[in-house]
């Protein structure tokens, strides 16, 4: 896990931990010595928001389920490419 700043950390270096979770994702502060809050970026809100919206999906989840029994395959994107290329005028 990154390392945890303590709540007077965080609110004393906000913007630098701001930049840090940007490259890192998140950065988990601390009250008392135990993780209480997380600053997090966008892009791995995004993700997160990302990843629930298709676990919540019962279709994607049983695609997912059945690919991972081998029961479904996907095809590369790169044959979207191939597709696409045909339609052009």
């Amino acid at each position: 896990m990154a390392d945890t700043y303590t709540i007077a950390e965080a609110q004393a270096r906000l913007p630098r931990l701001v930049r840090l979770a940007e490259r890192k994702g998140f950065v988990p502060v601390a009250r008392r010595g135990k993780t209480v809050a997380f600053i997090v970026s966008a892009d791995r809100i995004d993700a997160l928001i990302e990843s629930m919206e298709l676990l919540a999906d019962p279709k994607a989840t049983d695609s997912i389920r059945r690919h991972r029994a081998g029961n479904l395959k996907f095809k590369d994107v790169s044959c979207l490419d191939e597709d696409s290329g045909s339609n052009q005028s």
